[in-house]
Parts: structure tokens; sequence; C-alpha cells
């Protein structure tokens, strides 16, 4: 008898124990195990707004310098094949905070809604935030959203943040000094805006809440989301960071913008005089902000379980002033924001994690927006829903590139100018441009392993790659009642 109780009392203590580290997420499956014994490491994900792939001195920018951003770089992995989720704003964030791409993320294109805000994410959409809270982590999310007007059902803290500070509106995100920010679901007025007034600079404020998020939560286990709205238009920073550059960076790009009337501090851009002097300081703030943050997580006694990403949303803009060209800012990449040549997709990333990661360390691995997802889910222990597009790349942050899995193609659409779709197949980058007027328009093809710049489109060398990259077009999405690319016959 009394072995019998023993087994019995055994068998409820093992079922116990599974009972206590298996949970299930919103999607329905089960939290993957994860080590008891250790604490899953903090998340800093800082996304930058039209960084070109060549705005890095680590990658080659001459310039100017980014020295923060660089010491992150050489504490960490750096990425050369990094794709953002699309070539503009609000799709590139839906496909990273979904894990699908654009031919199946909810939101794929930037279209507004009036007076504040753009077309949101539906309820039912799973979001990397979401699957973290169920990991057990406190969600913050600073910056710019894009992903759903206020109070409606994609507001960010309707799609799994706990905190979020910042523009809710990419389109009044395009103002410095706007009137007003939103603290969750309040709208701030900022009085030291008012009228012409340039007291408040909303970075500044910002970055403020992210830091406080961070003292706040030393204790627990946390995402935070920092999306800034840095470098995008409109060109403007604090005179006492402008001076530093001003007669620096000949001859200077002007900008004639709205000053005044109806429209103003609404969407549209200010003037500028000095859009390069302007350019380089806010490219120091930038730099400067993410400095601060690894000073903070260091001073909080937390570096060493904190994984630190800085990447940015798509390529280099030519909007409100800004000079590309004059930067070289894709380097030796063709196109910019809204084009999905290289340029305009693929951008720097790097990813610290101390005592994980190899310092100094860089990969070629091909790898996309969508991938965050799986990621971050597999390192919170959570498993992910079945209808991603993403691949966990963790096997590559651990230095076990013998366990990575690789994608067999990543996809783009972009709904604007014309319709462009473009495919990444191993060497091969398939480009479709007009395909909204011209669907049966021929597809361009390049060889990115010699001809990283697409100056060479070689589709007649080969009909077979051709092919392939047509059925994939075909089969790479699904349709969208909002988003009607699906109305092209292909």
């Amino acid at each position: 008898m009394k072995k019998g109780i023993q087994i019995l009392l055994s068998a409820i203590a093992v079922m116990c124990m599974f009972s206590c580290a298996i949970k299930y997420n919103k999607a329905g499956g089960e939290l993957a195990l994860a080590d008891e014994n250790e604490k899953k490491p903090n998340i800093i994900y800082i996304l930058a707004d039209d960084l070109g792939y060549g705005d890095l001195s680590s990658y080659g920018q001459k310039q100017f310098s980014t020295p923060n951003i660089d010491k992150l770089a050489s504490q960490g992995l750096v990425f050369t094949q990094h794709y953002a989720g699309s070539t503009v704003c609000a799709p590139s964030r839906s496909a990273l905070l979904t894990g699908m791409h654009t031919g199946h993320t909810p939101v794929r294109g930037n279209k507004e809604i009036q007076p504040e805000g753009q077309y949101p994410i539906p309820d039912d959409t799973y979001t990397l935030a979401e699957t973290l809270k169920k990991g057990g982590y406190v969600t913050g999310a600073f910056g710019k959203w894009g992903l759903g007007y206020p109070g409606s059902e994609g507001d960010p803290v309707k799609q799994g943040f706990d905190v979020f500070y910042g523009y809710n509106c990419q389109r009044l995100g395009h103002n410095y000094y706007p009137y007003h920010l939103w603290s969750n679901r309040d709208s701030i007025v900022l009085k030291g805006n008012s009228g012409h007034k340039r007291e408040e600079y909303a970075p500044n404020l910002i970055q403020e809440k992210a830091l406080e998020f961070l003292e706040k939560n030393k204790d627990t286990t946390f995402f935070m989301y920092v999306p800034t709205i840095i470098p995008h238009a409109e060109l403007i920073a604090p005179d006492s960071i402008m001076a530093k550059y001003r007669g620096k960076y000949l001859p200077e790009k002007q900008f004639k913008g709205t000053d005044d009337g109806p429209n103003y501090r609404l969407g549209y851009y200010e003037s500028q005089k000095e859009g390069h002097a302007a350019f380089v300081a806010m490219i120091e703030i930038m730099d400067k902000q993410v400095g601060e943050i690894m000073d903070k997580v260091k001073a909080l006694g937390i570096e060493d379980n904190t994984i630190i990403v800085f990447t940015s949303d798509n390529g280099p803009h030519t909007e409100g002033g800004a000079d590309p060209r004059y930067f070289d800012s894709n380097g030796l990449l063709k196109g910019f924001k809204r084009d999905l040549y290289e340029g305009g997709i693929r951008i720097p990333m790097m990813v610290r994690w101390p005592g994980k990661i190899q310092a100094g360390s860089k990969t070629d691995l091909i790898s996309a927006f969508w991938d965050v997802f799986p990621t971050f889910s597999e390192i919170a222990g959570v498993n992910v829903p079945d209808n991603l597009d993403g691949i966990s790349f963790l096997p590559t942050l651990l230095n076990k590139s013998e366990e990575q899995k690789q994608h067999e193609y990543l996809y783009w659409e972009f709904h604007e100018n014309g319709g462009r779709q473009a495919i990444r197949k191993g060497k091969w980058k398939a480009v479709k441009y007009n395909v909204l007027k011209h669907p049966d328009a021929p597809i361009e093809l390049y060889d990115l392993s010699t001809d990283l710049g697409e100056e060479n489109n070689v589709a007649e060398k080969y009909p077979k790659v051709v092919k392939d990259m047509e059925r994939i077009l075909k089969e790479a999405r699904t349709p969208s009642e909002i988003f009607t690319f699906d109305q092209v016959s292909f």
C-alpha cells in the first residue's frame, strides 16, 4: 500500500511539474518548454525610419559617423543580407509584427485614415507583442505606430502593448515639433509647440519615456519596441545640434515646405535651408539615443541578459529635402524608398546578446522582418502560429549555422507607383514593375552574387529561372479586400 501511494505521489508531482511549465498562447498552441532555471532575456528592438544601408559608418558611411551604433555592431552580430518588410512604413511594420510578408500580412500599403491614423491591423491579428506577453514579457512601444488610428482595433494598446508613447499616425510623424503625442489612449498636448513654437522636440520626449520604461521594468522581463521617427522627413533638429554641422556639407540642399496655414504641422514638411546639416544632426541624435539605451541597460545591471537589435524599416527617402545621393545612403545598392530594388528593401541590422552572440561577427544569412516574430518567440519559449512566413534565425545568433533553416524565397509587393513585386531566391533577384498597368510585363532578373547593384538584367539568359519566378509571383500571395493588388490577372 505504502509503495502504491509513493508511486501515485510521484506521478502527481510529475504532472504538476509539466502543468506548471506548459502554458498556452492566444493562437491555441502550447508554449515551448523553457529552461526554468534561466531567466528569459529582455528584448529591445530599435527601428530607424528610412535609414539607408549605407547610412551607418559600420556599413561604409564616410561623411559622418555613428559611434554608438558602431559600438553595438562591434559587440554583436552584423547581418549583411537582411531585408525590410516593405519599402514603405506601414506594411513594413505589419510584416514585422505579424511574421507575414506583404503577400499575406493584413496591412500591405500606406492607407490613410483622416483626421489621424492609418488602416488598422484587424483585432484577430496575432502580433509579436501578444506572443511575448504570453511568454511573460512586459511590453512597451515608443515612437511611431502607423497600424491603426487612435481607439481602433489596431491601436497599439489593443495589439499587445502594455505601454505606448509617441505618434499613433505616421503622417503626423512627419513633424518633429507636433502639437500632441499619445500616451496609451490619452492625447498629450505639447503646449511648448503651440502655434509656431519649437520647445518640445518629439524624439527627446519619446526617449525619456523609453528610458523610464527600462527603469521601471528592470526587475521584470520586458520587450521594448522603439520605432524612432529619425531620420525621416521633415529634416529638422534643435539648433544646438545643427550648429555643429552648418557649413560642413556644401553645397547645401534647400527645401521649400509648408510653414504656415491650415496644413501646417499636419503632415506637411517645414522648409529647410540646410538639409545636409539637418540630416547629419538627426543621425547624431538617433545615435546618441541608441547609446543612452545601451548605457541605461548597463547601469541597471541587466546588460548581460538583454538582447538589443538595431535596424531600419526600409531604404533611404528622398522627401522633404533629403539627399541620399549626396551621402551615398544606399551604398552600392540600387534604388531608394518605394523601390523594390535592393536599395529600397535591404537594410542594416545588428544584434547584441552578451554571452550568447560572438562579438564582432557577421552573417550573410538571407533574412527578413517576418523572421523576427518566430525568432523572438523561440527565445521566449512560445510556439508560433502555423501561418507565419518567417523562419527563426536563433541558430544563427547562437553560431549554430548548421541548424539554421533557409527560406525557399522572400517576397514583396508594393501597391503604389503602378504596382511592384520582387522575389529573392538564393543568389537570384526578380523585380517586376508597373504590374497594375501591364500585368504581362517581363520580369527583370539579377544575379546578386556578381551584380549587387542590379545593373545587368539577365532574364533572357536564364528562362528557366524566370519561369520559376513567375510561378512564385502567382503562388506567394493571397487576395486582400482592402489592398486590392489582387485585381491584377497574373
